[in-house]
């Protein structure tokens, strides 16, 4: 990795990762709002270049996250906040792609690790020490029997799953972390009609 710290800058950069990975295309701008200890104390661990690097497609261990605000492709603006009941380590990214955005609230948890806490403003919870399928979708009969099925049927392993949700028949996000790379996983799409499908794979963190 590069420093000076795990949290404030390792685990900095998988949340930009996962950001990245949630918006499922290149992103043209962003809103990183930080919180805490992020907020206080980031800039001087680098906590700022490591989460723009993140969503820049690098990974912890790149030389390039110390220079990325000279050659970052995209816009980004960064603000600073209070709320005394996120982690200390907590940043809120909003991404702008070509076809859809994605919002994002994770945490530092500690040694490089991390956790995705919510999604487009809907509590979730994961890793990311996993490969992760990510399914948003409307609450429905079927779609996780359906999407089981095709995970089954393809040799993919399920390590562990979660359905999040507002509401019956209403959005819900199914997290799904996978032993096996998964391929072809737009196919999952077809399960269900307008649904949005992404995934995080582990060698990326």
């Amino acid at each position: 990795m590069i420093g000076p710290s795990s949290s404030h800058t390792a685990g900095a950069v998988r949340l930009g990762n996962v950001a990245r990975a949630l918006l499922g295309e290149t992103p043209k701008s962003a809103k990183i709002t930080l919180y805490g200890s992020f907020a206080k104390t980031g800039k001087g661990h680098g906590t700022d270049k490591a989460l723009l690097a993140g969503i820049c497609g690098l990974q912890p261990d790149n030389e390039k996250i110390k220079d990325i605000f000279g050659n970052c492709p995209i816009e980004y603006t960064f603000e600073f906040a209070d709320n005394d009941e996120y982690h200390p380590n907590t940043a809120v990214i909003v991404l702008y792609g070509e076809s859809c955005n994605a919002k994002m609230r994770g945490a530092s948890v500690g040694a490089g690790r991390i956790e995705v806490q919510e999604i487009d403003d809907m509590e979730v919870a994961f890793s990311g020490d996993f490969n992760t399928l990510i399914v948003f979708h409307t609450d429905a009969k079927g779609i996780i029997a359906g999407i089981t099925t095709w995970l089954s049927n393809n040799g993919i392993n399920i390590a562990s799953m979660r359905v999040f949700r507002i509401g019956k028949d209403e959005k819900a996000i199914a997290v799904i972390e996978t032993d096996h790379h998964i391929e072809k996983y737009s196919e999952i799409e077809k399960i269900q009609e307008n649904s949005r499908v992404v995934y995080y794979e582990k060698s990326n963190a």
